[in-house]
């Protein structure tokens, strides 16, 4: 078998080279483009993100990173974004007061953690479901985290014959969501890329899903 064709959405955002990196790692042939047929026909999409959520939003919305989004999972094509590129998929972000429309794949706000240190800066376990397949074999490990602002509740009502989402939480004195797996569209908070060989791992078992 051929490795998975991937793309990383290049808009602009800081690490995409060691995202790309993992992927190859992982076993993916990667590409890094922000050419929307390119990012629509791949077997799998990455979206990074890093910095404020209002100027991840407006560089995704730069190069229509919403419409390949969306065209990718209306065809059931599966999309993985990390740390603020899970974030932009919710409805809002509310970050230093500034309030911003997100892209909306799933209900729910995006805030700050209510924690004494901030950033959460460094490894950190995760409580995933026993169904999870991001997390099959490596339920136990450490991730490492960057931020201060998460999801820290999931309101998105999901009815048969659709499948439950199975979620991931992970508490830095604020339980927060560190991962959704929610049929085509999955997400991790944390960093694989830089989670060692966990998040090597956590990209093989994304890569067997495409």
């Amino acid at each position: 078998m051929s490795a998975p064709r991937v793309v990383v959405l290049d808009y602009g955002s800081g690490n995409v080279h060691s995202a790309v990196k993992a992927l190859e790692h992982a076993g993916a042939d990667v590409v890094l483009s922000s050419d929307k047929r390119t990012a629509v026909e791949a077997d799998g999409l990455l979206v990074p993100g890093v910095g404020a959520f209002s100027a991840v939003v407006d560089a995704l919305l730069a190069v229509r990173g919403d419409e390949i989004i969306d065209r990718r999972l209306s065809g059931g094509r599966p999309v993985l974004g990390i740390c603020v590129g899970m974030q932009v998929l919710f409805e809002r972000g509310i970050e230093r007061g500034v309030d911003t429309e997100g892209l909306g794949e799933w209900p729910g706000v995006v805030d700050e953690l209510e924690a004494p240190v901030l950033p959460h800066m460094g490894w950190n376990t995760v409580d995933a479901p026993e169904n999870s397949v991001l997390f099959d074999g490596i339920r136990d490990e450490r991730f490492y985290f960057v931020h201060s602002y998460a999801a820290r509740s999931w309101t998105l009502d999901v009815q048969p014959p659709f499948p439950q989402p199975r979620l991931t939480w992970a508490t830095h004195s604020d339980r927060f969501l560190a991962a959704v797996e929610n049929g085509p569209l999955s997400a991790t908070q944390f960093h694989p890329e830089k989670s060692s060989a966990a998040g090597i791992r956590l990209l093989q078992n994304w890569l067997g899903t495409l």
